[in-house]
């Protein structure tokens, strides 16, 4: 048991710290390709990779009719509604506040776990989320700067909210399927949903140089590590740590977000950054270490 939450952590951390790349690259990227369009080309270039995978490593398929809606479900509100709306959200203001916005996850996951799947409501997981939001405005601040501000808000709380249920839909049905199995069926759906409007304006796409160096290395980011790869590890992570827990390991997005500034970027780091990341790494030792 305590494997598995060890795996489940490690799981849940790389995904997060992969998503705290995302932020800075679709900052890069989301002036040359809108969000809705960009969303829909990282799903297609996912979609290859994990259906290569599948097909590589002859993962087994199983399918129970009464899930469809459960799955169709997860695919409209997490991989479409969520990723489009922290896109929008990220392009509306900056990446920082949707740093902090986002961060709000983990509350609604609590919530969401405790209506859905009927667990309890612990004083060790309130402690653990209180202290990782304020690891976070901590590291971050609340700088609410960018075209369209109250847009952008509006778009990152909706992302933290469909987010939180999406994860939380996930252990519904995590049990009768495969991780990579979740993602594809949920990555199609996205697809479809954003196809549409896709179409209706494909002119867009024509337009987008893909001989870009810098479109092309955004574009195999997003789709190979930051969505068919961390998706997947993500799915997996939900499977052996609990909804409460899971939700913490989100928060470490800012985290890398701020060192790939101070990396990639000259940006210095600060004292705020290093109290923050110690009170979002405690909080996730006091969750996983005294959660039961």
């Amino acid at each position: 048991m305590k494997s598995k939450k060890v795996i489940g952590s490690i799981l849940l951390s790389l995904s997060a710290s992969i998503w705290g790349g995302m932020f800075v690259v679709v900052k890069i990227i989301v002036g040359t390709i809108p969000p809705i369009q960009l969303v829909w080309l990282r799903y297609l270039i996912a979609l290859v990779v994990l259906v290569g995978f599948s097909v590589a490593t002859h993962t087994k398929w199983s399918f129970n009719r009464h899930d469809i809606g459960l799955i169709i479900l997860i695919g409209i509100i997490g991989n479409t509604i969520s990723i489009v709306t922290q896109e929008t959200g990220t392009w509306l203001s900056n990446a920082q506040t949707g740093a902090v916005i986002t961060s709000a996850t983990p509350t609604f996951m609590i919530i969401f776990a405790w209506w859905l799947l009927k667990e309890r409501l612990t004083k060790v997981s309130v402690i653990s989320v209180a202290m990782a939001t304020l690891g976070v405005i901590v590291i971050v601040g609340i700088h609410l700067t960018g075209s369209h501000i109250l847009l952008g808000v509006i778009s990152l709380i909706i992302a933290a909210l469909t987010w939180a249920l999406m994860s939380v839909l996930i252990k519904l049905v995590s049990g009768h399927y495969q991780p990579l199995q979740i993602t594809i069926m949920s990555t199609t759906v996205a697809i479809l949903c954003l196809t549409p409007f896709v179409m209706h304006n494909f002119q867009i796409i024509r337009q987008i140089n893909f001989f870009d160096p810098k479109v092309v290395l955004c574009l195999l980011y997003l789709g190979c590590i930051s969505t068919a790869l961390a998706f997947v590890m993500w799915n997996t992570g939900l499977r052996l740590v609990n909804a409460a827990t899971s939700g913490l390991f989100f928060l470490l997005q800012p985290i890398v977000g701020t060192l790939l500034g101070w990396l990639v970027l000259g940006e210095p780091l600060t004292w705020s950054f290093v109290i923050g990341t110690c009170m979002i790494i405690g909080s996730v030792w006091v969750s996983v270490r005294f959660e039961n």
